[in-house]
């Protein structure tokens, strides 16, 4: 099985791609979110849209949706191709039609469109699991924004890989309440980390995670950073930061 981090920057990156990922296991391929600049992150990979056939979406946030649309029409214009399965937590389903998709996507010619039109939708009920090429992913629920009556949620997936269990938080929050089990759980885990000198409160600083156990840290990789300088991470005991295009066999 082979993790490839299409990009490793954050939402509004220039120079790294936003922090999309691709899981490949006996000739099939996942796509972990599909952002905004997705057509070109495969490109520099030498796959296009027409090459996923199944993408796993963890929240709303255009980074991770917003390439969603050229994938949906991508499909179903080519009749070489079959709708993508859609894998994602029941409670966005709707809310990703209604609130990202439909604007573009509703209407083609001679007939209106809704998201089965462009995708077989997997939903999958709060705190489930999914199975995809013989490998079962359990969602896990992050705090990433909070928007002062409740958590909007965003999923994270954790798995068991060749070499132990993989945990990908996806955009969270630095909340070690709600993921020290999680951390202890894991083998190696891929963490959100922000390094902007003006933390945004929704992801993951680089100064809170300095906080956690030596042991912890040591089986973390970091992503979704910002663009510049970025601190030492591997003498901070860290795994490192993941460069784009960095493959990881897991």
């Amino acid at each position: 099985m082979k993790l490839t981090f299409l990009g490793s920057g954050s939402a509004f990156t220039t120079n790294n791609y936003q922090s999309n990922m691709l899981i490949e296991h006996n000739e099939q391929r996942l796509l972990v979110d599909c952002g905004s600049d997705i057509r070109f992150s495969l490109a520099e990979v030498g796959l296009s849209l027409f090459d996923i056939t199944d993408v796993y979406i963890s929240h709303l946030h255009a980074d991770h949706v917003g390439g969603l649309e050229g994938l949906g029409f991508c499909t179903l214009f080519n009749p070489k191709c079959n709708r993508p399965n859609l894998y994602i937590n029941r409670q966005m389903a709707g809310q990703l039609w209604s609130t990202v998709l439909s604007g573009g996507m509703s209407s083609i010619q001679c007939e209106m469109a809704d998201l089965d039109t462009y995708f077989s939708v997997k939903k999958i009920r709060p705190n489930g699991k999914f199975c995809w090429a013989g490998i079962e992913f359990a969602i896990v629920q992050m705090v990433h924004v909070y928007d002062g009556l409740a958590i909007r949620p965003s999923y994270g997936l954790m798995f068991d890989g060749h070499q132990g269990k993989v945990l990908i938080t996806t955009d969270t929050q630095h909340a070690p309440e709600q993921l020290t089990d999680f951390y202890g759980m894991a083998d190696v885990i891929f963490h959100d980390c922000e390094t902007s000198p003006y933390p945004s409160r929704v992801h993951a600083h680089y100064s809170q995670l300095l906080q956690l156990p030596e042991d912890v840290r040591r089986k973390m990789w970091l992503y979704h950073y910002n663009p510049g300088d970025l601190p030492d991470a591997c003498a901070d005991s860290f795994c490192g930061f993941v460069e784009k295009g960095q493959a990881f066999s897991i």
